[in-house]
């Protein structure tokens, strides 16, 4: 059994009973409030959206995630949907999971049809080995540096 197949990967909607502890998964590691996790989340639920929400699950554990909003808190308001919260637990890292989950993302838009997306990061080189590619550099809310904006078509 590879490192991949031996984690469930699930989107929200498979498991909506996780809601309360995936938002407060999401806060831990980027102090968003939770309330604004769980409205997105909710939203998602309720078929309000289609930006969706996804797992990666040791177990019963959540050690890896992602979320797809409309705007990842940069001035480039027409650059939307955006992958949002991108984060693997430490002791989970370099094993493809962050990886697994930014395909599955990329799969589920564009099976409803949303395409491109956008992400917005200070890394260099991970994102591309995904089919990601640098488009421009945006400005972060609140922020004094310039943020590096990818695309995926």
């Amino acid at each position: 059994m590879s490192n991949l197949e031996k984690y469930i990967y699930i989107n929200l909607r498979e498991h909506p009973e996780l809601i309360k502890t995936a938002a407060d998964w999401f806060h831990s590691k980027w102090d968003v409030p939770t309330k604004a996790y769980l409205d997105c989340m909710n939203a998602y639920l309720r078929k309000e959206t289609e930006y969706g929400w996804y797992l990666c699950l040791d177990s019963d554990e959540i050690i890896g995630g992602m979320g797809v909003i409309e705007n990842d808190f940069h001035n480039r308001k027409d650059l939307t949907p955006n992958v949002c919260a991108v984060y693997t637990e430490k002791d989970y890292r370099c094993k493809g999971i962050a990886g697994h989950l930014l395909n599955m993302v990329v799969e589920d838009m564009k099976a409803k049809g949303i395409t491109p997306i956008y992400l917005v990061t200070d890394h260099t080189s991970f994102y591309e080995r995904y089919g990601w590619e640098f488009l421009c550099m945006v400005q972060g809310d609140g922020e004094d540096h310039m943020t590096r904006m990818y695309i995926h078509r």
